[in-house]
């Protein structure tokens, strides 16, 4: 703690020291395409964040700038959003005459753009033949949100799920069907390790230094690799200060939730590097949404959390830059429970999160761009269960993953208007488990071609090709293609095809791990028969499906996937933003548990299987409105449907074990069954529904927002036992969720006082072990730089 301390007080010691240097003026006027000046329109200036309107002339300025190159932005709503650059000098006024085009509205919740590029990858989302979705940097400052989960659950196509067992407790993402597993995090576009369960726990990430999100739905292999099968979240960090400024925040509220965040970013070097530093303290005391069973202690744990990062970017000359970043986290928790059997149990689990990475970023005089980046992470858990009487320890799982990571980018864009990025790499990744058995090393070889192509003025083209190497499962090659067609100024047609794949992981080959509680024992592939005969040899077998164990024992195949999807864009009017589509996810060889044999004192034992093809299909569709000026109202809804199609053809054909018949438990009589009977997978909702309005008072500077999240009733586990779900099984009821927070800003925008409200309704159900009841907030911003 005395550390933290200190790097806190470091941090702000920097916010508050000024570079004694002659600023600079950057004023202008802004009028629409007859020279009527503009009344309202806002300025943005990146990457510092000055924001100011025009006055009743259409006049604007902006005092005692550093000097640098900003980006300019301005929008108002029933123009074009305009963005340029302005270059401001030590000592001098820059001047900036601007006409804004009527026409299509750039509504900022649906913006691509968004502020400046990643300055350390050259691989662009918006060049992903997939549907791309950016939250900005402001919408995550409205919602008041303090975890990536808490942003993130409320994105159309988007759910949040919970894994709690054994110790092991995830809050991990659920995108157009595709689980956890299937969806790779990024930060920076570098991937994030330490799963639990397949799931990577989002509140580990705070949102404190996020300049923006992207998130990729559907095969999204062609750009990242392994493990996008499903999609990809990319986290875009901070980066890039011309003017030395600071952030002190506090957030404090129920269940004795703190939220503490310092930053300070900062130029170097007469501007020729830029840093930025972050510390964030987060803590809560858990709790309890099963009361009944759970008489004492917990159902998400109390936790603290703590992190640190920095990056930082320095020009070598003109033509290079090199570029460091690192993050650090540790989260310790411990969770008692007393099931009223005398017996308490302590969950305690210790992680720590630690990444680096290294660039350089060279343009040779050919207008060829060159990023040579190298990354490491290492992620470790320490998961125990004790009796707390006794001090007898149930369980124990201590693991260590380590992967680096090199990649060489190249990009050209072509007179011809053709962009292309290419790339290649590899990586090694390592596992060190007490309860993995000759885990190895998994290493992968990559090489990749991206291209976006304006073909016409109409007609634009996107894709790609990758191709992956691993040491176990041979080489794939994963392509995408996509088309955007603008058949009027305000309506485009967009289409998207892509391919995905996924190695089976570390524990799903090598993990043996027994629950004491379910009482149940998985046991890794690639051990299966060896593991099996050693339970027997120890009399702890009482029966194996030898069929099963002939067929699956070391059989684990690589998950494969094709994405499609299509759909529109329409602005019928200024003021308005409609987007639509549908989409469809072939998955073949999906991975999933399966009873293997059965052990003495009835303990189960699984392993895993591949399942011949299964399917994610659906619709979504959201809408942008701008009624007001200041005012701004969202929506989006998805419907889905996800099953394993070999349910559906073994039902049809009377096969074991689903020709198993459908009982009825509230009237006790049973049928056989038909494939309409099948529900689907688990954990999926067939609809989802969000609604949000922003609206900004001005005169008072006062930010005030609501949000409606519904997510329709999902199936929880097959009560029936027929091995599939049905009508008659455990289900969560659909729910809603009410959130709205208010923001005030005092002495000319240097403080923010916040208070937010989530799951106002106080929902809660013992089947959602993380769904927290009403949580109210109050927080103070500070923002130290020089007006």
């Amino acid at each position: 703690m005395i550390r933290c301390k200190l790097l806190l007080l470091f941090l702000f010691l920097i916010c508050t020291h000024a570079f004694a240097q002659s600023l600079g003026s950057l004023h202008g006027s802004i009028s629409d395409q007859n020279g009527k000046p503009l009344s309202g329109a806002t300025i943005l200036l990146e990457p510092d964040r000055h924001l100011t309107q025009t006055d009743k002339q259409g006049k604007f300025l902006f005092k005692d700038l550093y000097k640098g190159s900003y980006q300019v932005k301005v929008t108002m709503v029933g123009f074009k959003t305009f963005t340029g650059k302005a270059v401001i000098d030590e000592g001098k006024a820059a001047a900036l005459a601007i006409i804004l085009e009527t026409g299509e509205s750039e509504l900022e919740e649906v913006e691509v753009s968004g502020s400046f590029e990643a300055a350390d990858n050259l691989l662009k989302s918006k060049r992903s033949a997939m549907p791309v979705t950016i939250i900005t940097r402001r919408t995550i400052e409205l919602m008041g949100s303090r975890r990536l989960d808490e942003v993130l659950k409320e994105q159309t196509g988007i759910a949040i799920v919970n894994n709690i067992g054994g110790g092991a407790r995830a809050v991990g993402v659920q995108i157009q069907g595709f689980g956890s597993e299937y969806v790779m995090v990024l930060i920076d576009g570098q991937p994030m390790t330490g799963r639990n369960s397949g799931n990577f726990d989002l509140s580990r990430i705070s949102v404190s230094n996020i300049e923006r999100i992207e998130i990729i739905k559907g095969a999204s292999s062609c750009l990242f690799g392994s493990e996008a099968l499903g999609g990809a979240i990319n986290i875009i960090t901070r980066h890039g200060a011309i003017q030395q400024q600071a952030l002190a925040s506090i957030n404090y509220g129920s269940l004795n939730i703190a939220d503490a965040t310092l930053e300070a970013e900062t130029p170097f070097a007469a501007q020729r590097g830029s840093v930025n530093l972050s510390a964030n303290y987060y803590r809560s005391d858990g709790f309890n949404t099963n009361p009944k069973y759970i008489q004492s202690g917990t159902t998400s744990p109390p936790y603290d959390n703590y992190a640190l990062q920095g990056r930082s970017r320095y020009r070598l000359s003109k033509t290079s830059t090199v570029g460091l970043s690192g993050r650090y986290a540790l989260r310790q928790s411990f969770m008692p429970k007393d099931f009223g059997l005398g017996n308490i149990s302590g969950d305690r689990q210790d992680e720590t999160d630690l990444n680096l990475s290294a660039t350089f970023d060279h343009n040779f005089e050919s207008g060829l761009r060159s990023m040579s980046r190298y990354y490491l992470t290492t992620y470790s858990s320490d998961m125990s269960v004790a009796w707390q009487g006794s001090g007898s320890q149930v369980s124990n799982e201590v693991f260590t993953q380590t992967l680096h990571r090199f990649e060489q980018q190249f990009a050209y864009a072509f007179s011809n208007g053709i962009k292309v990025t290419s790339g290649l790499g590899g990586s090694l990744e390592n596992m060190n488990d007490d309860a993995l058995t000759d885990a190895g090393t998994l290493s992968n070889a990559f090489g990749y071609l991206q291209g976006d192509w304006g073909i016409t003025k109409k007609l634009e083209a996107v894709g790609g090709l990758r191709y992956d190497h691993t040491n176990n499962y041979g080489g794939k090659l994963n392509p995408s293609f996509g088309l955007q067609y603008h058949i009027r100024p305000n309506l485009t047609l967009k289409a998207g095809a892509g391919t995905g794949f996924k190695t089976p992981d570390f524990k799903t080959r090598y993990l043996v791990f027994y629950n004491p509680t379910a009482n149940y024992l998985v046991v890794g592939n690639d051990v299966l028969r060896e593991t099996l005969d050693q339970l027997q040899q120890q009399g702890q077998i009482s029966e194996i499906r030898q069929y099963l164990l002939n067929q699956l024992d070391q059989n684990l195949q690589a998950e494969r996937s094709t994405s499609l999807n299509a759909g529109f864009v329409w602005k019928p009017r200024q003021t308005v933003k409609i987007e639509g589509g549908v989409f469809y996810h072939d998955l073949r060889n999906q991975i999933n548990s399966i009873q293997i044999a059965t052990g003495t004192n009835n303990r189960v034992i699984y392993t895993y299987q591949n399942l011949p093809k299964a399917v994610n299909k659906g619709i979504d569709a959201s809408v942008v409105i701008n009624p007001l000026k200041d005012l701004e109202i969202s929506g989006g809804y998805q419907y889905l449907i996800a099953k394993d199609r070999s349910v559906e053809d073994s039902i049809r054909k009377g096969n074991w074990p689903y020709g198993q018949n459908i009982h009825d438990p509230a009237t006790g009589n049973s049928y056989a069954p038909k494939p309409s009977d099948y529900w689907g997978i688990e954990n999926r909702s067939r609809h989802m529904i969000n609604l949000r309005a922003f609206y900004v008072y001005r005169p008072w500077d006062i930010s005030i927002n609501a949000r409606v999240n519904y997510r329709g009733k999902y199936p929880f586990g097959d009560r029936n036992g027929n091995n599939f779900i049905d009508r008659y099984d455990t289900f969560v009821d659909g729910y809603f969720l009410i959130n709205a927070a208010v923001e005030k800003k005092l002495m000319n925008q240097h403080l923010s006082i916040r208070l937010t409200a989530d799951n106002l309704a106080d929902y809660i159900d013992p089947l959602m072990p993380g769904q927290p009841g009403r949580i109210l907030l109050a927080g103070l911003t500070y923002r130290f730089y020089k007006d």
